[in-house]
């Protein structure tokens, strides 16, 4: 059994006298999909860039696994989607990407299209195709649901059941969070 270890963790922005995390020790195991929900400004979000090393802490994080932290970056919003998803992942085997977009009810043709004339809910889409692509790394998962209609969320729900890897779900959702995770952290304040 593989866990990511926490011990200690304190975290804070430079120039703030309020914690973010204080003192915070926990394990998770890395077979888990882990749902963190709450509302914003919990640290929800700062906690998947602590685990992607993006911050400088107090305490220890330790694991032997791998990130991939949803949503990715976008470096040119003009460039055509194919490109991008290209830019973003070693991953170049366009059928692959054909057949996530298909179960996320996604016509292909947006691949050909300029990244910025998509939908919000069709960009984000995009990218989660993508994101399920992805093997053997721990996914990262922030707010997916963001720009998604009812139904959007229906096919993610399905789409996050039907991966058989490890994540961790972040959403202000706690409904969508429930039966699609095995544990869902309601995150008022990290101080554990």
């Amino acid at each position: 059994m593989s866990t990511i270890q926490i011990s200690n963790l304190t975290f804070s922005y430079d120039g703030s006298y309020d914690t973010i995390f204080e003192d915070v020790s926990m394990q998770i195991d890395t077979k888990w999909k882990l749902g963190f929900c709450g509302r914003n400004g919990r640290g929800k979000t700062t906690f998947l860039k602590l685990l992607m090393g993006e911050f400088e802490y107090r305490g220890r994080i330790g694991s032997d696994v791998s990130f991939d932290y949803f949503p990715f970056e976008v470096q040119d919003s003009k460039a055509v989607v194919l490109d991008i998803l290209f830019g973003i992942s070693l991953i170049t085997e366009e059928w692959k990407i054909r057949k996530e977009l298909s179960m996320l009810f996604v016509d292909d043709s947006v691949l050909y299209q300029p990244f910025y004339t998509l939908s919000s809910g069709e960009q984000t889409k995009v990218l989660l195709a993508l994101l399920f692509l992805k093997e053997n790394n721990f996914l990262l998962i922030d707010e997916p649901t963001n720009h998604l209609d009812s139904a959007a969320k229906e096919v993610l729900k399905t789409a996050l059941l039907e991966y058989g890897g490890s994540v961790i779900l972040i959403s202000h959702e706690k409904s969508f969070c429930e039966g699609l995770t095995d544990k869902v952290l309601d995150v008022e304040k990290m101080v554990l």
